[in-house]
């Protein structure tokens, strides 16, 4: 039989009551409960040598069985044999005591296994004990009786003692059931309590209160389990409805979690950042375990759905970023043959001469390069400093190279300012045979113009501009001297003159608008070679 969780202690069951169930007992070897409480407390050996709160006296006119006496670590007086209802039991002699032999802690040891304080024994006012003693009594005999409805029922026999010590025993027996009653009512009110022990407590206090041997308003205590068990199957309702809110709603949040893994599965694609998602499946995994911990556990069945929905939601997202890493070093195989192509191609023409050319396929690698995409960052390192170490070659010669053709360059402009300068010089030409000798130096002027070589881009312009200037005057000179007899010459010189008034004119204000330094000196060289002209024309 299974004791509810509340049952209370049997080492709390008075001496009196213990002694009554297994022999009778004389008033020579009889204490109140408060001597013998004390007497418990002190003399204590063993679990063993107190008898079970469950055994009983034997049937009236039996003898207690040697099994059933209580054995003692010291000698105990002559108990005399129970009283019967034939012949009632002779007066006992108690035999001298004798000095108790105080153990040793070897014999304690191995006699006396530690036993447990049991808590202390529940205390009953004196109004409740006269209450459960107004349903028995004690005959002459010592036999105990209990009163249920118009019968009466023995419940044990109390021979050569007060009837109110006697009824006083049985009434705290019929108490003890009611406190344990009282204490289930209690427990059932707990939000801890489960089914089982609803059911076991039940059970176990039905057996107790069936024919219980104890003096008190039985039938109320039985009408008082009656409406516990009522309220015991409807608090079993209450938990199995808690039960079932409390699965519903753990299923909910656990799926609730499958649904947001499978959200995520079902948005893998080109964009996915697979570092992040991994992330986001581990914390839902975290979560999963984290419920699985906290919450109430969950029919297998639903379990075991859910789990498979979640395990073939991390699945897809598995495969899915283990074929996009195969495909993310396939690509990054091929983008690193690209870009070996390329250094090769860079290594071959970095110690290249022709600037122009080279530098064009030089582009050209880089846009390869480029397009070429990634080759994973370790080698996308290793392979740009490889590439940039072919393309610095030919491009830091490339410099050198322009750094020493500027110098060059300079220098040459210094010796062409000085050549336009002669020549320059050379003007104003007044008439044919000034015209001629201004020819002559001219030309030799250009024959050495032409051995010095490139000046600097941005003045080739300009210096060129002044020579040709010095050339047209010259020209002017000549056309106009060769065409003096000729009558459609005068018209053309004559139309020459005007042309080179308007465009004076027109310089004049282009001069006085230009706000580049550098533009209006070429406007003004201009105008210097056309006002010579017009000299020459007039």
């Amino acid at each position: 039989m299974v004791l509810p969780y509340f049952a209370i202690s049997p080492t709390h069951k008075p001496k009196e009551l213990a002694m009554a169930d297994n022999t009778a007992i004389t008033p020579e070897n009889t204490s109140t409960p408060q001597e013998e409480h004390t007497a418990d407390a002190e003399g204590q050996v063993a679990a063993a040598t107190t008898p079970e709160a469950g055994q009983e006296q034997a049937a009236p006119g039996q003898t207690a069985s040697t099994e059933d006496a209580p054995t003692q670590s010291a000698p105990v007086p002559a108990e005399p044999q129970p009283a019967t209802a034939e012949a009632p039991a002779p007066a006992a002699t108690p035999a001298a005591p004798k000095p108790k032999a105080v153990p040793s802690p070897a014999a304690l040891a191995h006699k006396a296994p530690h036993v447990k304080a049991a808590p202390a024994a529940p205390t009953y006012s004196q109004e409740e004990i006269d209450k459960a003693e107004a349903f028995g009594r004690v005959d002459e005999q010592g036999n105990v009786f209990v009163r249920e409805g118009d019968q009466e029922r023995q419940v044990g026999q109390f021979p050569n003692a007060d009837p109110k010590e006697a009824l006083d025993l049985y009434a705290r027996r019929y108490l003890d059931l009611k406190e344990k009653l009282n204490l289930f009512a209690s427990r059932l009110r707990s939000p801890k309590i489960k089914a089982h022990e609803i059911d076991e407590s039940i059970t176990s206090l039905k057996e107790e209160t069936s024919q219980p041997e104890a003096v008190g308003d039985l039938a109320a205590l039985r009408t008082q389990l009656e409406q516990l068990a009522e309220k015991g199957q409807t608090r079993k309702a209450e938990l199995a409805q808690a039960r079932k809110d409390a699965m519903a709603k753990a299923i909910k949040e656990r799926t609730a979690i499958v649904e947001k893994a499978e959200e995520l599965a079902a948005s893998l694609g080109d964009s996915t950042n697979w570092r992040s998602t991994a992330d986001k499946f581990r914390s839902l995994f975290e979560q999963w375990q984290h419920h699985q911990r906290t919450t109430i556990r969950i029919d297998k069945a639903d379990a075991d759905a859910l789990w498979k929905r979640f395990s073939s939601a991390r699945t897809t997202f598995n495969q899915a970023r283990r074929k996009w890493a195969q495909q993310r070093d396939a690509q990054r195989s091929e983008t690193k043959r690209i870009k070996e192509e390329i250094i090769a191609e860079a290594d071959q023409i970095k110690d290249s001469t022709d600037w122009g050319p080279t530098s064009h396929q030089f582009n050209e690698l880089m846009d390869r390069w480029k397009q070429a995409g990634r080759a994973g960052r370790q080698d996308d390192d290793a392979l740009w400093a490889r590439f940039r170490q072919a393309a610095d070659v030919f491009f830091n010669a490339r410099q050198a190279d322009r750094d020493k053709t500027s110098v060059n360059e300079r220098e040459n402009l210094t010796k062409k300012e000085a050549l336009v300068a002669k020549a320059e010089a050379l003007l104003p030409v007044k008439d044919s045979k000034a015209a001629k000798q201004a020819r002559q130096e001219l030309a030799k002027i250009q024959e050495e113009w032409d051995a010095i070589g490139f000046v600097p881009r941005d003045d080739v312009r300009r210096i060129e501009g002044r020579m040709d200037a010095v050339d047209r005057q010259i020209k002017a000179v000549e056309d106009a001297a060769w065409n003096q007899s000729d009558p459609e010459a005068d018209a053309r010189v004559s139309s020459f003159e005007q042309q080179l008034a308007a465009q004076l004119q027109d310089l004049d204000q282009r001069i006085a608008a230009e706000q580049d330094p550098a533009k209006k000196q070429e406007l003004e060289a201009e105008k210097a070679t056309k006002e010579q002209w017009m000299n020459a024309v007039r």
